[in-house]
């Protein structure tokens, strides 16, 4: 299926591994030149190594740095000739019991997984409007909608961003000229983060191998996600047919949630 983006510009935040490099692939098997992000100058070069040896077609630019910081996320922006796709991305806050978190740690949490993504959104929706196409995909997290208890930095700054997008995505001045903006919430993929979580828990409820086990069948699907598959998801959310889907919190989780809304 041809997605109708090939030529356009992403942006795509924390994109050296794990979901972040699943919608960086996915946007560029579509043809989509990227900016990449991320923290580490190897990991991020490796990836882009990687992408521009198996699309050649498409233009790889990267960004090191921590892109809550605003030089970074002026060169962000700076490096796209325009953005049309905006992947926002970062790693979650760490884990543990809220009545350890000061002040610092909130703030560093709301930085990171609210302010900086609405920044981002601030700088570039406006011009998508005016070119009459822009697509915002913020990866969050299920725990938006099914709050884990370790993870209330994480709970509480996600939750915050998606109560602004509810907002913004409704603005007929961004709907009414095809720029949709949504979340992206997964459960659990396999990835670095969701590894260095069950380490955590394994220290106090069995083995990593036993807690590996346990969490695979929480989930009906009896197994993680991949990043492909995620990035696959995203890629459709950014494409000439994702114009009609706006404001909307897409759980992509193997039916771990529950719940029927």
């Amino acid at each position: 299926m041809n997605l109708g983006i090939s030529g356009r510009w992403a942006i795509v935040c924390a994109a050296s591994q794990g979901l972040g490099k699943g919608c960086a692939e996915a946007l560029a098997n579509e043809g989509v030149n990227l900016v990449i992000n991320a923290r580490t100058a190897d990991t991020l070069e490796h990836t882009a190594t990687e992408l521009r040896t198996r699309f050649p077609a498409v233009e790889v630019r990267t960004v090191v740095g921590d892109v809550s910081q605003e030089p970074v996320q002026a060169a962000l922006l700076a490096a796209a000739p325009q953005v049309d796709i905006l992947v926002n991305n970062a790693g979650g806050p760490p884990p543990g019991d809220f009545r350890d978190w000061d002040r610092n740690d909130w703030l560093k949490a709301l930085d990171a997984n609210m302010l900086t993504p609405i920044a981002l959104m601030k700088a570039v929706v406006d011009g998508m409007a005016e070119r009459g196409f822009g697509r915002v995909v913020n990866i969050t997290s299920g725990a938006v909608k099914a709050p884990i208890d370790i993870l209330g930095l994480s709970n509480g700054a996600r939750s915050g961003l998606t109560g602004f997008v509810a907002g913004v995505a409704r603005q007929q001045r961004l709907a009414g000229n095809n720029v949709t903006v949504n979340n992206l919430l997964p459960g659990a993929f396999d990835t670095a983060r969701l590894q260095k979580n069950l380490q955590i828990v394994s220290q106090t409820q069995g083995s990593l191998e036993s807690v590996t086990q346990a969490r695979r069948q929480s989930i009906p699907a009896a197994r993680f996600g991949t990043p492909e598959e995620f990035g696959a998801y995203c890629a459709f959310l950014c494409s000439h047919y994702g114009g009609y889907i706006t404001g909307q919190n897409l759980l992509i989780d193997g039916g771990a949630y529950p719940g029927t809304f």
